[in-house]
């Protein structure tokens, strides 16, 4: 009966035909890890994606309790640690999940730089590749302020003060990043949009690009 369901849904949604054309292109040889161990590091990239995909879940598991807002920042990422379940694991999961995130992708672009394969044709997606690179590095930046304890006050600090140094814009670029003359109430809250909701949108719409660009121009090996 499931079967049956299934088959009934796909024929009204047409699934298969969009998969088929997703999924079903064939991969080179160099590529298969059965062929040659170090064709391993041509997994460097979907782990990635897979990293991406488990921060997603675990934080939008985390955002359900937390609350954005310096009375009740650091309380609710207590909360989470210490009554919801799992969720200790779920922060924990989340936190070392940032970390392997732009180890793997440091990998991954160390990779791409050592094969060449950031060459014509596929310029513009290594442009792409370090347009994600600075996303996720944001987003690292974003979310360690987010428990609000003193480690994240203070690193916040140091790291939002660097901008002043730019030319010209520096102190501008800090009001902005920190919604005032100081890391405050109003930092916290710009912190958790732009974590949240800005890059979110940002991540997904160029890895959406990178994978277009990777269907069309296929997986090539080294130079």
């Amino acid at each position: 009966m499931f079967t049956r369901f299934v088959r009934w849904l796909d024929e009204r949604m047409m699934v298969s035909p969009l998969w088929r054309d997703i999924a079903d292109h064939p991969v080179p040889a160099h590529t298969n890890p059965s062929e040659r161990v170090s064709a391993f590091v041509y997994c460097f990239g979907g782990v990635t994606f897979l990293l991406i995909i488990a921060q997603f879940v675990t934080g939008m598991f985390l955002a359900m309790d937390y609350v954005p807002d310096i009375t009740n920042a650091y309380n609710s990422t207590r909360y989470i640690m210490d009554h919801v379940l799992f969720g200790k694991q779920l922060l924990s999961m989340h936190n070392w999940g940032s970390t392997l995130i732009i180890i793997m992708v440091t990998l991954h672009m160390l990779r791409i730089y050592w094969m060449g394969v950031y060459k014509k044709p596929r310029e513009l997606n290594w442009l792409v590749g370090v347009t994600l690179l600075l996303i996720i590095l944001t987003f690292g930046f974003t979310g360690y302020l987010l428990p609000w304890d003193e480690k994240a006050y203070f690193a916040t600090q140091v790291g939002v003060s660097f901008v002043q140094y730019v030319p010209f814009i520096g102190k501008a670029l800090f009001n902005i990043i920190a919604g005032g003359n100081h890391i405050g109430a109003a930092t916290l809250s710009r912190f958790f949009a732009i974590h949240v909701l800005f890059l979110p949108a940002l991540l997904l719409s160029f890895l959406g690009l990178h994978f277009l660009m990777i269907r069309r121009n296929g997986i090539t090996g080294p130079y």
